[in-house]
């Protein structure tokens, strides 16, 4: 008996996947091609089911295609050792720790704009002198 096959807005609805990010994934390497039927539809498997979740997981939690083509291939060899998968996602926390600590002297230097607002005319407006080319 074959297995069920998904066509790709199949694929695309079960994972939230648009139907061009998978056949951008496919053209990367990401997700392997799938079979074809005699119409030459495409034609995927659990397996594609499967390893396309994974990506989108990957990908929500920020994880760049570089370190989520990484984490595939380590993935695939289900004995190795786990410790180059904690290193990749140490790496990734330590991104994302930067991007928290520069959001947050980006919201300080907000903060202190809009403090600065008295409400009076644009004219005099400080977020607007602020954000202008000096001259």
């Amino acid at each position: 008996m074959d297995s069920p096959t998904l066509t790709i807005g199949q694929l695309a609805k079960a994972t939230g996947t648009k139907v061009e990010t998978i056949r951008f994934y496919e053209k990367t390497g990401l997700l392997p091609a799938p079979a074809r039927t005699e119409g030459n539809y495409r034609a995927y498997a659990v397996d594609h089911l499967n390893r396309l979740s994974f990506i989108r997981r990957a990908r929500d939690l920020g994880f760049p295609l570089e370190q989520v083509r990484e984490l595939l291939a380590l993935a695939d060899d289900r004995t190795r050792s786990c410790s180059a998968i904690d290193a990749i996602a140490s790496e990734h926390r330590r991104e994302v720790e930067r991007k928290i600590r520069d959001l947050r002297k980006l919201k300080a230097e907000l903060d202190n704009l809009i403090d600065q607002c008295s409400c009076g005319t644009v004219d005099e407006c400080r977020i607007i002198e602020a954000l202008s080319p000096a001259t």
